[in-house]
């Protein structure tokens, strides 16, 4: 004969009242049998509980109303007197407790460690709530949390599934701003339950069981300068820069702030970008369709970070916020792909009366960087704006923003979004930090930093920068071998870049040998037939040669000398004298006379040099 179902509930919380720890999920989990005759319509209590409590209680926080105090039932009591005696809530504090001075407690078990009323979860169970469950979870320190209901909110939006059934802190350590106070105190509201001890070492998960966030990134050339590794940030060296207009691939400087997503070479065709209008309209594009669907462009251009030649700020001026660029965060390719207006007149925008609420154009990649352009600036006929699928005649490399990218010429390439999934045309700037903080100057005395005081950097300014300094080679016209002239006679060659953004062409770099006493004009390099686009969007490189003796003369005496070169575009824009006189926290936009300190004997003893800045 089968046991009355309220004479079962009953034996179940009176065994639970004793362990008001694991009460509440106990509660949760039960279902009373079906019962057939005598009961021909079962009381379905965890139904019932979590529908009445929902409003109260977050279905990520996992935490029971306060109960008042279990009191002794009579003998034979009923379903309805146990669950009146139970249910009556006490105030609205999310926290349980159910108390009883006549026994004590038992000791608590392995599962109930510190007595803190958290369940303990195993490695292997947090990983089953993986990026594709339901209710995914991570872990931090040695909890565990249901982000499920954090995700939609979250600033990075959906990248925070990457660390889904593991630990978040790898993925956190990428940004400090993740150790504030502010956003523990906002996980903390998702806890629910700790990390078995028998998986912890050191109170952290075992380190075999936490995920390298970099694990999948691409293998880098050894000749790239490497200021992190993970993520990997790293200058083209300088003499990959002097050596040909279009800087090689795999050279090219590489700026992640954060790891290189994964798109299979045999899924490429397949991904896909939605362009997302005003009116909340939006299409889908694959990229098979874009190459199929529209015309494609070539545009030579230079990407260049805000940041490059940072480190001439620090040293010229006082330190400086951010990685420290030499002159290496510089390089020019071939891109191709599809116009960006081109795509959005598709989608459905006017090109010619696109609307109030059309001020601005936001990208995201894959990663959840993302970054915006003003609408002029993309639906501009002589832009250049391209979804890019090319690099300098191959397939985007990974670093680079396979399988596609945005190309904003003449602009920072912090616009230039990589692995771009999703484009909005919005009333407003891209809300990221990259879009609203990171990339803004400061006046040299402005130490507290209003954000909303100044506008994105968006076009970039002139520029220029020595890349090398060497002994010119003399050959024997006749035999072509090497001639042993002494090193007096020999010609010093010195090389280098300018460049100027908006479209705006170097007309002028002028180079000093001896700290700006005297100055002359270096020769531009022609390299027109390499240059492609509706504006020149390339650097111009170029060259100077002086003899040995001349060098000598900016030495006043000793063996060094400064040498400094400056540039002016078509627009007769020219480079401030002093990275004080343009100083910021940041240290964007370093773009002060470029100084190079030359060590003559050095130099003929190696014949080859680019100098010490």
């Amino acid at each position: 004969m089968s046991m009355p179902i309220s004479r079962q509930l009953g034996r179940k919380l009176f065994n639970l009242a004793w362990r008001p720890s694991r009460a509440f999920w106990s509660i949760q989990s039960y279902e009373p049998p079906q019962s057939t005759s005598r009961c021909p319509r079962p009381f379905g209590f965890p139904t019932t509980f979590r529908t009445a409590s929902s409003k109260a209680i977050p279905t990520a926080r996992l935490k029971a109303r306060r109960l008042r105090p279990l009191p002794a039932l009579a003998a034979g009591g009923g379903l309805l007197t146990i669950l009146f005696a139970v249910l009556q809530p006490a105030n609205t504090n999310d926290s349980f407790e159910i108390t009883r001075e006549e026994e004590t407690p038992p000791s608590p078990t392995p599962d109930d460690n510190d007595n803190d009323g958290l369940p303990r979860y195993r490695l292997v169970e947090v990983k089953e709530h993986g990026p594709k469950s339901e209710r995914p979870w991570v872990i931090y320190e040695d909890k565990v949390y249901d982000i499920t209901d954090w995700v939609p909110a979250h600033p990075g939006g959906e990248v925070i599934l990457r660390a889904a059934g593991g630990s978040i802190e790898p993925y956190w350590d990428i940004f400090s701003i993740h150790k504030s106070t502010y956003v523990r105190e906002i996980l903390e509201q998702y806890v629910v339950g700790k990390v078995h001890p028998a998986d912890l070492e050191n109170g952290r998960p075992l380190q075999d069981h936490i995920e390298d966030p970099f694990v999948t990134d691409p293998t880098r050339d050894a000749r790239l300068r490497k200021l992190t590794e993970k993520p990997c940030n790293a200058e083209t060296p300088s003499e990959e820069l002097a050596e040909s207009f279009l800087t090689p691939n795999n050279v090219f400087y590489v700026r992640n702030h954060m790891w290189v997503p994964v798109v299979e070479e045999v899924a490429a065709e397949d991904h896909n970008i939605t362009v997302e209008l005003p009116d909340g309209d939006s299409k889908t594009y694959s990229i098979k369709d874009l190459k199929a669907r529209f015309k494609q462009h070539t545009v030579t251009a230079v990407l260049q970070c805000s940041g490059n030649r940072r480190n001439d700020m620090t040293r010229y001026a006082r330190k400086t916020n951010g990685l420290q660029w030499t002159v290496g965060a510089i390089s020019c390719a071939k891109w191709e792909g599809v116009r960006l207006r081109d795509v959005l007149a598709d989608a459905g925008l006017s090109l010619e009366d696109p609307g109030e609420d059309a001020q601005h154009v936001q990208f995201a990649g894959l990663e959840a960087y993302g970054a915006s352009i003003p609408i002029a600036s993309a639906l501009d006929p002589m832009g250049d704006v391209l979804l890019a699928f090319r690099m300098n005649d191959a397939p985007l490399p990974r670093d680079h923003g396979f399988p596609v990218r945005v190309i904003v010429p003449g602009h920072v390439a912090a616009r230039c979004v990589k692995w771009v999934n999703k484009i909005v045309v919005s009333d407003e700037e891209s809300n990221t930090t990259w879009q609203r903080q990171d990339y803004k100057c400061f006046g040299p005395n402005e130490v507290k930093q209003d954000w909303d005081k100044y506008k994105a950097i968006q076009v970039m300014p002139i520029t220029s920068a020595i890349t090398r300094t060497r002994l010119k080679p003399i050959t024997d016209k006749q035999s072509g071998a090497q001639t042993g002239e002494p090193s007096s006679s020999r010609v010093v060659q010195i090389e280098g870049y300018a460049y100027s953004g908006g479209g705006r062409e170097i007309q002028r770099v002028d180079i000093s040998l001896d700290g700006g006493e005297t100055w002359d004009q270096a020769q531009l390099v022609d390299d027109t037939n390499l240059e492609k686009g509706s504006r020149v969007w390339c650097w111009k490189r170029w060259k100077y040669e002086v003899g040995m003796s001349d060098v000598a003369k900016g030495q006043n005496g000793g063996s060094k000398t400064t040498l400094i070169v400056k540039a002016t575009d078509d627009a007769y824009n020219t480079q401030p004298e002093t990275h004080t006189s343009i100083y910021n926290l940041r240290g964007n936009l370093a773009t002060a006379w470029h100084r190079v300190d030359l060590d003559t004997t050095a130099l003929r003893a190696s014949g080859n040099s680019k100098g010490k800045e």
